[in-house]
């Protein structure tokens, strides 16, 4: 495997920035892009048509769904670093951006975080999942999804139809919609770090390429450090995405492709100390910064799938790569029938390479501490979705009354090998080097990774996914009423094996293979109801049942071989509210419980849990201009508590890690060719552990922005993420030995021009 340039040395030329650069070049200058600018009277953008979570084309203000929406321009200003940081700004949602680029855990509202990633809210690219699962060990959906500048909005559901309109999302639905080149135009960016290294060039246009034909085109490409003082190019890679649509008498037709080839560095949980529930620094080890991959770590060697001996590259990070190809149409049959269709095969995989410390150094009073390299390859994440659904408006009883029936199908393949070997590490945040390699093999995979955390973690599995998901949905609209039901059967089938390793012989063990061979099924349902009182005021309410199927975590403790009954992930919720605007203020507002039934296993503590959950709050988002002054934010009150447990100690405690209050704001006041601004996101403080006896501090981060426009083309900008530099945690081991953090400060500016 190759070295590393220096950050310095010239960029090699890839060839996504080649194909960006020739496709602009060749389609020459065009109109800006008209974005529209919400009217002062609808701050929510409430009289937008939204498509996510929905079977009809529905405003916000006459939907009983709690959904929010953002435009490419509040994307661009948000400063978030990575797709599930965007999320944070989003009311509702509870968005632990702290791993880097991907491998974040993402939920809403009272729902629990009890596994890492997404386990309720299903991520999607233009109305298809990217993963059929949200929570797989090392494999999380946000990995392989990138928010650049081909994104035209995103839609969050949150509770409500997602039960019933996805698969394995009673959370909630996170749906990133691309641009089509329906408006004329495009923009390239440069982006230079100026307190870390970073490189990053993104590009996009769109248009006509006949009377009747769109396509847009974009991507971007990067090289640096990634986020932290890491001292190498960790972050290197980019995407390019592509679409045409062929717009037809009766609708339209549309084919899209991605390519995604990126390295990101992996950022996991830092020694800590923690002193009568208060968590502490280790001194030099700052958990804003701290990464221990360092120079000194440049080779791991273990076991690949095939059992023989494979060597990679720590400094690799998260690597994924995914190729795509997918087809959309919608058609107006005739007499009131629309079909709708939606299809997309993709080809996923990569590598999870990040360092956990499995010890403190003897509480922080030691010079060095032991790292468990999680090196984990993903070798298969291949996927196939397809999605049709036919409608039928009619006229019954002076309103309008729209019937749908609907099918979702899909393959996922879940195939990944672990071989994690153990490090003693410098006691130190930067720099670190590796004190002790003892039991790792320079040649042959017979060391310490079969001794790791007891021998769990030698193991290699191979599942296919197979789900089929019919469901129908009725929707009525009679003058103020909106009535809307939907029911949907989850059934998914499971085939494979999964192994461990024998250290006696260093390889896998045949006597460990078990069979994985299961079927699964589950009835959802969601029924809601809106009334606009007038055209300024709703009032809604819902009730949900949902379920989401467990992957890999199945596959410790009991047989998944059909033999015993597979256990399921289970959400209830009831949710009422009111949208309501005056002048320049709108004002979303839900009243929500949530009830959670669920089983867990968690890798680093080896134990299984089986909980309940309740929760009761209040989500609000607001929105609210004045000449050139705006602000947007909202915030979400959750009381939550675990009902049952097998854990009977924790009955009756707040669940791990959900904060009583959490709330987000973007102000932004433009004065002639300037405009400034920030996104500024604060949590109450929250405890680190079931038991309640680890205390996670409240914090606030602050991530402002300046820019100037030159001309109608041309802008500068100069944004911060974490600008007070606040020290903020996310997560901690049970125990207290180890937590997680988000970044400290860094500063970026961006050059734009727009064609």
């Amino acid at each position: 495997m190759s070295a590393r340039a220096p950050f310095c040395a010239r960029p090699r030329r890839h060839p996504l920035a080649l194909t960006i650069s020739l496709a602009l070049l060749q389609m020459g200058t065009a109109m800006a892009q008209d974005a529209a600018t919400p009217a002062a009277s609808d701050t929510l953008q409430l009289d937008r048509i939204v498509v996510t979570g929905t079977t009809t084309r529905t405003s916000k203000m006459r939907s009983s769904v709690s959904i929010s929406s953002l435009d490419s321009e509040q994307i661009e200003r948000s400063g978030a670093l990575s797709a599930t940081e965007l999320l944070r700004t989003i009311p509702g949602l509870r968005a632990e951006s702290s791993g880097g680029e991907g491998n974040a855990n993402l939920t809403v509202r009272g729902v629990p975080i009890s596994a890492g990633g997404a386990r309720y809210v299903q991520m999607q690219e233009d109305g298809l999942p990217v993963l059929l699962f949200g929570d797989i060990a090392f494999g999380t959906a946000d990995q392989w999804l990138r928010a650049d500048s081909n994104v035209d909005r995103l839609e969050v559901v949150r509770g409500g139809s997602a039960s019933t309109l996805a698969t394995n999302s009673p959370g909630g639905i996170v749906n990133f919609i691309s641009k089509t080149g329906s408006q004329a135009g495009g923009a390239a960016a440069l982006t230079l770090g100026l307190d870390r290294q970073e490189f990053r060039v993104d590009a996009d246009y769109g248009g006509k390429l006949g009377p009747a034909t769109t396509f847009h085109i974009g991507g971007f490409e990067r090289i640096g450090e990634g986020g932290r003082p890491i001292g190498y190019n960790a972050a290197n890679g980019g995407q390019i995405r592509a679409n045409i649509t062929q717009q037809l008498d009766n609708g339209y037709v549309r084919l899209s492709m991605k390519f995604l080839n990126d390295r990101t560095p992996t950022l996991l949980p830092v020694p800590v100390t923690v002193t009568n529930g208060t968590i502490n620094t280790i001194p030099g080890i700052d958990p804003r910064t701290a990464f221990f991959i360092t120079p000194s770590l440049t080779r791991d060697v273990g076991l690949n799938k095939d059992g023989s001996s494979s060597v990679s590259n720590p400094h690799d990070g998260l690597h994924v790569t995914s190729t795509s190809f997918g087809a959309e149409a919608s058609l107006k049959l005739g007499d009131g029938w629309t079909l709708d269709e939606k299809f997309r095969k993709a080809a996923n995989g990569g590598r999870f390479m990040g360092l956990f410390p499995s010890d403190n150094g003897n509480n922080g009073t030691a010079t060095s501490f032991a790292g468990v390299l999680f090196n984990t390859s993903l070798d298969n994440f291949d996927n196939l979705f397809n999605e049709i659904k036919v409608s039928k408006a009619l006229a019954v009883g002076g309103g309008k009354l729209n019937l749908t029936g609907g099918l979702f199908t899909g393959v996922q393949n879940v195939a990944e090998t672990w071989f994690w070997n153990t490090y003693q590490f410098q006691m130190k945040g930067e720099g670190a080097q590796v004190v002790s390699n003892t039991g790792v093999p320079t040649a042959a995979p017979v060391g310490t990774g079969f001794s790791t955390f007891g021998g769990c973690c030698v193991r290699n599995f191979d599942v296919e996914y197979t789900q089929m998901s019919p469901y129908a949905a009725v929707t009525y609209e009679l003058g103020a009423l909106n009535l809307d039901a939907s029911v949907r059967k989850d059934s998914q089938k499971a085939s494979g094996y999964y192994l461990s390793g024998n250290a006696t012989t260093g390889t896998w063990d045949p006597a460990t293979q078990g069979k994985v061979d299961y079927k699964v099924s589950h009835t959802s349902y969601s029924a809601g109801a809106n009334y606009a009182l007038n055209k300024d005021l709703s009032l809604f309410a819902r009730g949900s049942e949902g379920v989401s199927f467990s992957a890999d975590r199945l596959l410790y403790g009991n047989p998944v071989d059909g033999s015993v009954p597979i256990s399921l992930n289970k959400v209830t919720q009831a949710e009422a509210g009111a949208k309501y605007r005056q002048g320049a203020l709108s004002v979303f507002a839900t009243l929500f419980n949530a009830r959670t039934e669920e089983s867990n296993y968690e890798v680093t503590t080896q134990k299984f849990t089986a909980n309940k959950y309740s929760a009761n709050g209040l989500e609000l988002e607001l929105a609210w201009r004045a000449g050139d002054f705006h602000i947007s934010g909202g915030g979400t009150y959750t009381k939550a508590k675990i009902t049952d447990s097998s854990d009977a100690t924790t009955v009756g405690k707040r669940p791990r890690r959900q904060a009583e209050f959490v709330w987000q704001a973007s102000p932004g006041y433009g004065v002639g060719a300037f405009d400034v601004g920030a996104s500024i996101v604060g949590t109450s403080s929250s405890y680190g552990d079931d038991a309640n006896t680890i205390n996670m501090p409240a914090y606030i981060v602050v991530n402002p922005f300046v820019s100037y426009q030159f001309n109608d083309k041309a802008s500068l900008s100069v944004s911060a993420n974490n600008a007070f530099n606040t020290l903020g945690y996310t997560e901690i081991e049970g125990d207290g030995h180890a937590a997680r953090a988000i970044n400290g400060r860094t500063v970026r500016a961006t050059l734009k021009y727009q064609f």
